[in-house]
Parts: structure tokens; sequence; C-alpha cells
């Protein structure tokens, strides 16, 4: 049977809860409920003294203030059954001679009344069984490769692979199973691995609580601090993990060897400081003091090694987890060292309708130097696969496409052949299974790139040769004689594709992410890449870890904007802005509104500046500046430097200089370079930094460069 859980009312859901039955709208009553703080140990008169405004909601009337007091008296009360992720209860026999049963009403299946805490005790075994992601990523890795001609069994990899341990020294760690975050990438650089077991100590202690003996684990194994054991004969207990409590094993080990315990003794005490229970601490410890005592050691000895076990038994992972677990980071590391291009199209496979996922796994492949190319209509599958080394996008990872005309696609193709064209595809297809839409989108995706036709071209044309093809399908359904039969061999006549314009490149980008849910052959920020490398000092995918304190510059594809009137019957807006890497919501305030409202047009490319805001849910960026992203370029400059050319270096080319200057004034130093000397302007002199006056100064014939710093 499956074990019972109860969830429980968290601040939030009691305010929503209690908001409904006071008949407060949903929206306001959302509005308060996002007043509360993230934390996970977050309740509601923690909230109430962090969040003033919060608390300054009952003044608004009786309602509200019911709506408070209601809320903190149900806090954490049961709202309502559902069902453990992974346990599973097995018992000798029917499990109704143990506990009581419950049948969900939805699904019908079955669950014990009782939770997980009380199992135990009734007599039954609880299993947790975890499915994970990274054994089918492994198993499709393998397909692939057999598919090019290698069969690998991966339980016969070497355990040595210097090219896999050289990839995990260097951090090059994403899409390698319990090492890809940023911060296990950093570890790995500090420790740089060389056998399983240290990534097997390494997931183990990457953890809060062992956090803070990474340190100690790394400069001990790197031979910068000396390895210090509790007691002398502990080292054949913890020389593998240089002399640092790692796991729950050790745990139990070192009772043993200093107290004597079984190891049934052993794991009582390991159950008992894990889950902190005072009385059997403290019945735990004399025992524990007393075989030590018995083995010869000092009482004042015996406290100071059973103090030391209580936190490590508290957070200690358990070894044979961790051993697990670093497995698969190994094999998944071993694939992306030795087969690259096979591991990552699985990643891409597994990820297929995660649309941030997938731009970020095709960006580590192209990173790695793997060509990703786009969806092609003769050599995508169903799924990414491999070809020469390089990785061919999925027909299924483009939306709207739908699996019927995918599987009708590879269906034609594998019958008849590559498609030779354009006219072709629609011949052999079925236009009732691959519809207008599903072309269309086919079209926008330039999965026809190969034909060579423009995709503005097959766009503009295609509503007149699906026609065509239409009829002739219909005309030889029924056996009828028509016109077409005379240009069926080759000479299509007015099956010819009328040629026009491509469309302009960020249009094709905007299609390509309508479809594919990403920029795919470019950026509409590739223009801008030399601004973004000097001046954007935040990368979106990594505002999580952004400080509420500093100002950031980011640059962005701007959308979703939406404008509002406040209270005070000012305007303001929220929007969504893009960059290479993730997304963010804005929040521009009526100051900043008001100078830059004209500018706030979807598609429109924008530099911000401002501070990221994490007290309500999902950060933002507050903006306090919004421009053009040229404008970046010297928007803090102090100095314009102008070089002259050694031959036009006469009074006369620079008072032409001096007189335009004069008439626009700035905040700006002036430096004329003269050969091997710099004259500095007179301090009186302060100069624009513009675009425009930089330019035009460029127009002079006796300038040969201008830049600003």
């Amino acid at each position: 049977s499956q074990i019972i859980t109860f969830g429980t009312l968290k601040p939030r859901a009691v305010i929503r809860d209690v908001a409904r039955v006071l008949d407060i709208p949903y929206g306001e009553a959302d509005s308060i409920a996002k007043m509360v703080p993230y934390g996970p140990k977050m309740d509601f008169k923690k909230a109430l003294k962090l969040e003033p405004k919060l608390k300054e909601i009952a003044k608004k009337g009786e309602k509200y203030a019911e709506l408070l007091e209601t809320s903190l008296k149900l806090e954490g009360l049961n709202r309502h059954a559902s069902t453990h992720a992974a346990g599973i209860v097995i018992g000798r026999e029917d499990l109704t001679n143990y506990v009581p049963l419950y049948r969900d009403a939805k699904t019908g299946a079955i669950s014990t009344q009782y939770t997980m805490d009380y199992l135990e005790e009734c007599g039954l075994v609880k299993m947790d069984f975890l499915g994970l992601k990274t054994l089918t990523l492994i198993s499709n890795t393998l397909k692939l490769i057999k598919e090019n001609g290698v069969d690998l069994d991966i339980s016969s990899i070497p355990d040595n692979d210097s090219e896999t341990f050289k990839l995990l020294s260097e951090g090059k760690s994403t899409c390698v199973f319990q090492f890809e975050s940023s911060g296990m990438r950093a570890i790995l650089k500090k420790t740089k691995p060389e056998k399983i077991e240290e990534l097997i100590a390494l997931i183990a202690l990457y953890r809060p609580g062992p956090m803070d003996y990474i340190d100690p684990f790394i400069e001990s194994k790197l031979g910068k601090r000396a390895i210090e054991y509790p007691l002398p004969e502990l080292e054949p207990i913890l020389k593998e993990t240089y002399g640092v409590i790692v796991y729950q094993e050790q745990v139990m080990e070192i009772a043993r060897k200093v107290a004597g315990f079984s190891l049934g003794q052993a794991d009582i005490l390991r159950r008992a400081m894990g889950k902190k229970k005072e009385k059997l601490m403290a019945e735990q410890k004399g025992l524990f003091i007393e075989g030590a005592l018995k083995n010869g050691y000092k009482k004042s000895v015996a406290i100071k090694i059973f103090d030391l076990l209580v936190p490590f038994a508290g957070y200690g992972f358990n070894k044979s987890h961790a051993a697990a677990y670093s497995i698969l980071a190994y094999e998944t590391a071993y694939l992306k060292a030795n087969f690259p291009a096979e591991f990552m199209a699985a990643n891409l496979t597994n990820e297929i309708h995660d649309t941030d996922k997938l731009s970020e796994y095709i960006k580590e492949a192209r990173e790695m130097g793997i060509d990703v190319l786009p969806p092609d209509i003769n050599l995508s599958r169903e799924d990414f696969s491999v070809r020469d080394g390089k990785i061919i996008y999925g027909l299924r990872g483009i939306k709207n496409v739908g699996n019927a005309a995918v599987e009708e696609i590879i269906k034609r193709r594998e019958e008849a052949g590559f498609f030779k064209d354009f006219v072709d595809f629609l011949e052999k297809v079925s236009l009732k299974t691959i519809n207008r839409k599903v072309i269309e989108t086919l079209i926008f995706s330039g999965v026809f790139d190969s034909f060579k036709k423009n995709r503005a071209t097959l766009f503009h044309n295609l509503d007149r040769i699906m026609d065509v093809v239409s009829k002739r399908k219909e005309s030889k359904k029924y056996g009828q004689t028509s016109l077409f039969e005379a240009v069926e061999d080759g000479d299509y006549g007015e099956l010819k594709l009328e040629h026009v314009e491509e469309w302009p490149q960020v249009d094709m980008l905007l299609y390509e992410k309508q479809n594919l849910g990403f920029f795919f052959s470019g950026h509409p920020l590739d223009n801008y890449r030399s601004i973004t490398e000097e001046y954007v000092n935040l990368k979106l995918t990594d505002i999580e870890r952004a400080n509420d304190d500093r100002v950031y510059t980011i640059v962005g594809i701007l959308s979703d904007t939406r404008e509002i009137i406040t209270k005070n019957g000012k305007r303001m807006a929220f929007a969504k802005i893009d960059d290479y890497t993730g997304s963010v919501e804005l929040v521009i305030f009526s100051d900043v509104f008001e100078k830059v409202s004209d500018m706030l047009v979807a598609e429109n490319i924008l530099a911000v500046k401002g501070h990221v805001d994490k007290s309500r849910g999902d950060p933002k960026i507050i903006a306090e500046d919004i421009m053009e992203p040229e404008k970046l370029n010297g928007k803090d400059a102090k100095a314009v430097h102008i070089r002259v050319s050694e031959e036009l270096d006469n009074e006369e080319n620079l008072l032409s200089i001096r007189d335009f200057l004069i008439g626009k004034k700035g905040r700006c130093s002036l430096y004329f370079h003269l050969k091997n000397v710099i004259i500095r302007a007179s301090s009186q002199l302060k100069i624009s930094d513009s675009d425009e006056v930089v330019e035009h100064l460029k127009s002079y014939p006796q300038v040969v460069e201008v830049w600003k710093e």
C-alpha cells in the first residue's frame, strides 16, 4: 500500500482559504497572501513581525481583522489527505491486520490511514521507490551511441577514466547528475576529484549542515592541512574522508569502536540523534558513556566523542545512498566526457518540453564545440539525434506540431525517401494530419530551409500551393482526368513558387521563439554582444543569487508590457524582459515610467538599471533607469579622447573641432592625442559624450580615432 500524508495550512494557503469564506475577492486575497515572506520555516507570527504591511491589513475593517485572526488560529491544521511521493509499505500479512486503510475517492488508490511515523511501530516496513529521469537519460544516450556503431555496456566502464575526472576537475559538470549546480561546479574545481570515493563524499557533504566541513575536507585532501582524528584508533573509520565525519555509517562504526555497541544498538543511537528525541538521547548517552568506560576510555573522552557525534548524526548522509548517486553521477560524467554529442542529444530529448532547459542545454552543447542543427524535414527524427557528430533538432520539440503530424512525416519519409522539395512534401503527406497551421509552424521553425527557398517565399505561396495539391490529390482519388495530369511528371507549371524577399532577421528570430520556445539560429541581442559583455553585470539565469543592495545592469528584449493606474492616479507598468539566459519581471514605478513610457513597446531591446527585489515571490527587477543599449556606451564616461592625424595636427584644423564642441556641452573632459603628446583641453570646456557627437567628430579628416573613458 501507499502511505498517507496530510497537507497542512501554510501561511499563504490559510489566508487564501479564509478569505474565500469571508467573500474577499481572490485578487485581493492573493495580494495579501503574497505579503508573507518566503522561507522554509516561515509561520504566521513570524510573517507579521517581518512584514508590517501585513499587520496593517487588520485596520482596513472588521472583515480583514477577522481574516488575520482566523488565519492565525487555523495555521498548521491538516487541510487535505495526500499520498507520500515515494513511500510503499510492506507487511507479512494483509495490511488490514496491522493498520486501517484509506481509499482515495478520485483515483481509487489505497493508502494507510497512519502516516509514516507510526507504521514501523505497527510491524510494517517502509520502502522508498524513486524514479529518476537520469536512468532514462543514460538509456537514451546508450541507444544513440549504438546507432553510431559502439555497443557500450555502462556497467563495464572503467572507474578511473582520466577524461571523466578531467571534466569534473574543470567544473564542466552541467547535465551531470548531482553535480550540475553552480555551487557544485565550484567545489569540483577546488577538490579536483580523482576517484569515485571522493564523489561520494562530496554528494554527502554538499547539504545544509555538513557544508561547513567541505573546506577542511578539500584542504586535507590536497595536503594543505594536516588530517586530524578525534582519537587515533578512529583513523581506519575516517581515513577515506580525511578525518571528517561524513556518513551515518561512520557514526555507527565510531559507536561500536568506542562504546562497544552492536549494529542494532548503533542504529538506534543514530536514529535517536537524527530525530533529536531528548528522552531517548539522554538514555543513549548514558549507555554510550557506560560502554566507553568498559572499553577503557575516560568519562570526559566518552562525553566529548558523544557530543561530537550528535550534530553529524543529525545531518549525516547515508553512504549507500550517496554511493548509488555517485555511480550515476560518474556514469553521466563518463558519457559527457567520451560521447558528448550523444549525451547532450539525450539530455535535450529528456527536456524536450522545457524550453528554458532546452535553451540552456543547446548553449552548453555549442560551448562544448558541438554543432546543433536546426529542425530539418529530411534529417530530424521524433527526438534529438546525432549525425556525423552533430546534434539534429527533434521534431517533437516544435510547438503545435503534435505527435500525429511527426509520425506522419517520419512514416512518409521512410516509405518514399527524402522529400525533394516543398511541393513534393505536400504531395506525399496527408494534409488532413498535417494541416495548414502545422505547415505554417514548420515554415516559421526553419524545417524546410534545406530546400533552399526562403521562409517568406514558402509562407507567401502556401495557400495557393496547398489548394492546387489538394485538388490534385482529390482528382487522383477518384481517377478523374484533369489539367493536373499534364504537369505531373516534374513540370509543375502553376506549382512553381513565386519568390519574395526574406523576412528581416529579427522577425525570423521572433517566429522561431514563438514556435520553438526560444531563439535558435541567433538572438536579437547578438548585435549588442559587445555592449552586454562590457556593461551587463547580471545574467537573468543567476538572478536568485543576486544581492538586493546592488544596482544591476541588464540588456534584454521586452515583452508582455502591462500598464496600470495606481491608487494615486499615476501610471506605472510591469513588463517581462529576456536576455540570453532567462527572463524576469520588470517593475517600472511612475517616476521612471513617465520618462520612458514611449520605449516600453513589445520586442524593443532595452538596457535596464535597477535592483533585485526578492521580498514577494519570484525575483523582480525594480527599474531605476531604462535606455537604449547604445546609451550604455559611455553612460558613465568621464572623458572623450580624440586622436589627431600627424599630418593634419595644425592649429587651424583643431580650431574647427573646438568650434563644433563649444556648442555640445556636457560633463566630459576633452583630451587630444597628438603624436606622442596628450593635451587636455581647458577645464571650462566640458562636452557631451553622445553617439551623435562622437560620430560627427569621426567625420573630420584630421581625426583618426575617437573613444570614451
